[in-house]
């Protein structure tokens, strides 16, 4: 049930009242048509039966409070308690009933009817088409095309042969007149020709000249750039020519100074090269660093040899010395005990 709620009023009493305004019925159309519906005035929608202040069942055992009164703090808590009894006793039946014993290992407990007479139990909601038709909305006709009605009387009359005009009189000055705008715009035609022909003509020996003028200018621009050309090429050989001279010039300057520094720079350079030992005889050069090294070799290994043949005597003869010692010494030693003897 949809109903409007105007704007609230602040009312002395606490009862509620409802109220909505009086609607005019919209006639509803013949023909459908695209333009938006008149304007009409904004309310608000609401349902009541969702209003917490509409009372539900009978009214005539019911306990109402007032609306500025407050719940007991007692009467809350006796109803909790009355409340989580009713839940633990629920509980607790849940709990004594008997049960069907666990199933062995391999099957499982499935629920079966009992009652007399069996039923298909599925889970498919039973379904069921239901049509309804609304009034289909017609096209509107086409708009009929707008005549005007006539005004006036009509009337008629009756012409007779040879009463307005005569053909073959009338006929000579519009004749006359095709024939000369015939003839007229003919000699206008062959003039145009005429001067298109001219004018061609004209053309034609314009782009002779124009092409005779454009030969010239490009001979002149090519003799004008022959000439550039070689006029370049002479100052670069001038710049060339006067570069070398440049070049010789330093070059002749560097050879008197080099010669010129050099005279008194070769005598004492020969000098302190020979006197380096990097000007020499060869022969000399070659007894130095040939011969000599071997002289040198040789008399070192003779003398070594010599060396060493002194020393073997050395020692032979100093075992020589040692051995006659002994012997003299054994001698004297036992002529003397002959003696003593």
């Amino acid at each position: 049930m949809t109903s409007v709620l105007p704007a609230q009023k602040e009312m002395g009493s606490g009862t509620y009242t409802f109220s909505s305004h009086p609607r005019v019925v919209q006639n509803r159309r013949k023909y459908r048509t695209i333009q938006p519906p008149a304007p009409e005035e904004t309310y608000q929608y609401g349902n009541i039966m969702y209003d917490r202040r509409v009372v539900r069942g009978n009214t005539y055992a019911q306990h109402t409070l007032p609306l500025t009164a407050q719940p007991d703090p007692v009467e809350i808590q006796r109803a909790q308690e009355a409340r989580r009894r009713a839940l633990a006793k629920k509980r607790a039946k849940e709990l004594l009933r008997p049960r069907t014993p666990e199933p062995v290992e391999g099957r499982k407990h499935i629920d079966v009817q009992t009652e007399l007479y069996l039923e298909e139990l599925s889970d498919r909601i039973e379904e069921k088409d239901m049509e309804c038709q609304t009034d289909a909305f017609l096209d509107r006709p086409p708009t009929p095309l707008f005549i005007p009605a006539k005004t006036g009387v009509d009337v008629a009359t009756q012409i007779l042969e040879g009463e307005l005009f005569d053909f073959d009189l009338e006929v000579k000055p519009v004749l006359e007149v095709l024939i000369g705008k015939t003839i007229e715009q003919a000699l206008l035609e062959v003039m145009e020709e005429e001067e298109l022909a001219n004018l061609r003509a004209q053309q034609r020996a314009f782009e002779e000249l124009r092409n005779a003028e454009r030969a010239e200018a490009q001979r002149l621009e090519e003799q004008e750039r022959r000439h550039r050309e070689e006029k370049e090429r002479r100052k670069q050989q001038q710049r060339e020519m006067l570069l070398k001279e440049k070049e010789t010039a330093e070059k002749v300057a560097a050879r008197a100074f080099a010669q010129q520094y050099l005279a008194d720079l070769i005598p004492s350079v020969f000098s302190s090269l020979r006197d380096n030992g990097y000007f020499y005889d060869p022969v000399e050069r070659d007894v130095e660093t040939e011969f000599l090294p071997w002289l040198m070799d040789e008399v070192q290994k003779t003398l070594e040899k010599n060396d060493l043949g002194r020393s073997v005597l050395d020692l032979l003869i100093r075992e020589v010395m040692g051995k006659r010692i002994d012997d003299f010494s054994r001698l004297g030693l036992q002529e003397s005990t002959t003696s003593n003897v």
